[in-house]
């Protein structure tokens, strides 16, 4: 039986991971060859992502899986959507990126809309739902103040494809990353010339655009001689990681919602096509692109990046808590003393947490919680009542009835709050795989390299391979009255 092996790089916004993946047959398994750190860069007034870094990663990567001697199929990256990466006319990059964080983008949008083209015109062109750090604002506010290294750029790449760049010369723009851009149609699945005008972008600055599971090219002759490997070929897998997630649902139907739980969660629903229309542009839900023609239909909600910021705030005091600990504090805290909307614009990236949390509680007249136990808890209440929110708008739009949620990715580990998220939505969460995105990725060049065909043959081989954990409602009379404080709360 023949065996593959896929590199999965999957770079998250906060560590990045080399993957191992090894197919054989329909048995799959994985081994974490490396784990990195991916911090943005402050400096000036502005956040960065330090790509170069990114790239060093990729090449211990790669060296570390070559000294395991097996023969590697190809490889593929996938990171979180929006960035973007300008490489001027010598085919070199222009400095580093700025991170979907940086402060430049804040308001911008409204100015945008006031001036340019308004909200509801680019919903209806785009689909893609209103944040500051849109690819369409960052580059509007680049424009705006004459910005040398997109006026001089040959190409914009995404920050995947210019990775893959950087291990192949070749320059392609995969479709799922382009497609959080605000600058794509959905309907087309191509670039919407209107809007690439109105940011002072057009499509000639623009690498073609390919579908997820495209063969990019090996890596260099270069690359690949100064690591002392065989020319690996790089694959354009769905490259933004939520894509890679989606299409590493273990669904057997497609009667269900999906989370996609981390820094990010992204709750949503899988459509044939585009949903665009008045209540969507209400719901500010985006349609962005997924596997085999498919459309994730989604909101982002702010997820764990809040209880990771009341974590790296706490850590200055010297008090660290592992993740057991704070599952047992959480457990044993008081329930439903006070809630928060987890998508405030307080918690954006606040300079403390824990101080922005008892501002948002100061502001709607609640109690501010007493202990660390009690942060922890009214976050993973408060994220289980969002998500309820949130179900119940897509139940509105789903094409099937919604019968259970499928929760991937590193927070379909947490036990607690997947339970809370049952009792809030009234239907079984089935948690996993944890690493949704590096099984997606590596499906995906399993698709490329002709060993599965379609997205439901990716998903049987993950069906069978993973473990899940399923978590049924309880307690549900109290859970519903908890949501009707939340929800008042939350409209004050």
């Amino acid at each position: 039986m023949k065996v593959n092996y896929f590199i999965a790089f999957d770079l998250g916004a906060t560590s990045g991971r080399t993957i191992l993946g090894k197919l054989e047959g329909e048995k799959l398994t994985l081994e974490e060859i490396t784990r990195f750190p991916n911090q943005m860069l402050q400096w000036n007034g502005h956040f960065y992502w330090n790509i170069y870094s990114l790239y060093e990663n990729l090449k211990k990567g790669f060296t570390e899986v070559a000294r395991k001697g097996v023969p590697v199929t190809s490889a593929g990256i996938d990171t979180w959507g929006v960035d973007i990466v300008c490489v001027n006319p010598d085919g070199e990059l222009c400095g580093i990126p700025y991170a979907y964080r940086d402060p430049q983008t804040i308001g911008k949008k409204e100015e945008y809309f006031d001036k340019v083209m308004n909200s509801k015109d680019v919903y209806m062109r785009s689909g893609i739902q209103h944040m500051d750090f849109n690819t369409i604002f960052q580059l509007y506010v680049m424009n705006e103040r004459k910005c040398n290294s997109m006026q001089n750029a040959d190409k914009i790449l995404f920050i995947p494809d210019a990775l893959n760049y950087m291990l192949t010369g070749k320059e392609v723009t995969e479709y799922t990353i382009a497609s959080t851009s605000g600058l794509l149609n959905p309907e087309s699945r191509d670039w919407d010339d209107e809007l690439l005008k109105s940011v002072g972008v057009y499509r000639e600055k623009w690498a073609p655009i390919v579908k997820p599971g495209t063969v990019i090219g090996n890596i260099t002759d270069e690359l690949a001689e100064e690591l002392q490997i065989q020319p690996v070929p790089v694959v354009a897998v769905a490259e933004h990681d939520t894509a890679s997630a989606v299409a590493a649902i273990p669904a057997l139907d497609k009667n269900f919602a999906y989370l996609s739980s981390g820094t990010w969660s992204l709750m949503g629903i899988e459509t044939e096509h585009p949903v665009v229309n008045e209540k969507t542009a209400e719901y500010n839900i985006t349609n962005e692109g997924g596997v085999d023609g498919t459309i994730r239909l989604l909101k982002n909600i702010t997820g764990m990046w809040i209880v990771e910021q009341c974590l790296k705030r706490w850590k200055k005091d010297g008090i660290e808590y592992s993740y057991p600990d704070m599952v047992k504090m959480a457990s044993e805290a008081e329930a439903f003393k006070c809630f928060i909307n987890p998508d405030d614009a307080l918690f954006v990236n606040p300079a403390d947490m824990p101080e922005a949390i008892n501002e948002y509680c100061k502001r709607t007249g609640q109690a501010a919680p007493q202990s660390h136990a009690a942060y922890i808890r009214m976050i993973f209440e408060s994220l289980a009542m969002k998500y309820r929110e949130t179900l119940d708008v897509f139940k509105t739009l789903a094409e099937n009835p919604i019968e259970k949620l499928h929760v991937i990715g590193g927070g379909s580990r947490n036990a607690l709050l997947n339970q809370f998220t049952s009792n809030a939505i009234g239907l079984p969460v089935i948690a996993g795989p944890a690493e949704a995105s590096s099984v997606g990725n590596i499906m995906l060049q399993a698709k490329a390299a002709g060993i599965v065909n379609s997205l439901q043959e990716m998903r049987n081989v993950i069906s069978a391979n993973v473990e899940l954990s399923t978590y049924n409602p309880m307690d549900s009379e109290n859970w519903n009255e908890a949501y009707q404080k939340y929800f008042e709360i939350i409209n004050k």
